[in-house]
């Protein structure tokens, strides 16, 4: 009997350990996904800042290029075009 309570209090010892170890991964895995959050916020902020510079860059280069500047004439020639066009478009449409 005395081999049947050793091996009895060296299950309930090694059940404990298992708790104690998944009560750690379970507050491990937790952190990880609070971090993964953090993370894709983030990302998801930095890709909405990549779209906000790139439209103040075509900007800046549209008005580089009005003020003047050789290098963007003829995109902005093309982009007036377009503008011109767009606006007879609606001329058009709006004398039927």
């Amino acid at each position: 009997m005395n081999g049947l309570s050793e091996i009895v209090d060296a299950l309930e010892i090694k059940l404990e350990k298992l708790s104690q170890k998944l009560d750690r991964l379970q507050s491990e895995n937790q952190e990880l996904k609070n971090e993964v959050s953090r993370s894709a916020l983030a990302l998801k902020r930095q890709s909405e800042d990549i779209v906000a510079l790139k439209q103040q860059n075509e900007s800046l280069r549209m008005a580089n290029s009005l003020l003047g500047s050789d290098d963007n004439k003829r995109e902005t020639k093309l982009k007036i075009n377009s503008l011109i066009r767009e606006i007879d478009y609606c001329i058009a449409q709006l004398s039927d």
